[in-house]
């Protein structure tokens, strides 16, 4: 599988909300780091952090862009409520070993009616 069709069928996993499927996109020492938050380490922390995140809201990936550059894919995505943000994954082996995502999570947990942390 290519990298663009392996991201291709990671966007239809993230759309089931599924964070065991979702989790099998990804190499056991994988790392995501979303800009917004802490880089997590590890298939099993990223398990973790999808099954959290999909109790909280529902989230729907809408490609808007699929760039590919060798084993990096470059995902530009938006959602039914308006959000828009990017996603840059480096696939080797058929899994993805690195995932940096740009949004705006003020603007998420807004729209989604989530508590705002106070700094």
């Amino acid at each position: 599988m290519t990298p663009k069709e392996l991201i291709t069928q990671w966007v239809k996993a993230f759309n089931t909300g599924n964070a065991d499927a979702l989790s099998e996109f990804y190499a056991e020492d994988a790392i995501n780091h979303q800009v917004a938050n802490e880089p997590l380490k590890g298939k099993q922390a990223i398990k973790e952090m999808f099954k959290e995140e999909f109790e909280k809201a529902e989230m729907v990936c809408i490609t808007e862009n699929l760039f590919v550059d060798g084993d990096w894919v470059i995902l530009e995505w938006k959602d039914p409520l308006g959000l828009r943000g990017c996603g840059f994954f480096q696939v080797k082996s058929e899994k993805i070993q690195y995932q940096r995502g740009y949004w705006d999570k003020l603007s998420f947990l807004r729209m989604h009616n989530l508590p705002i942390p106070q700094q």
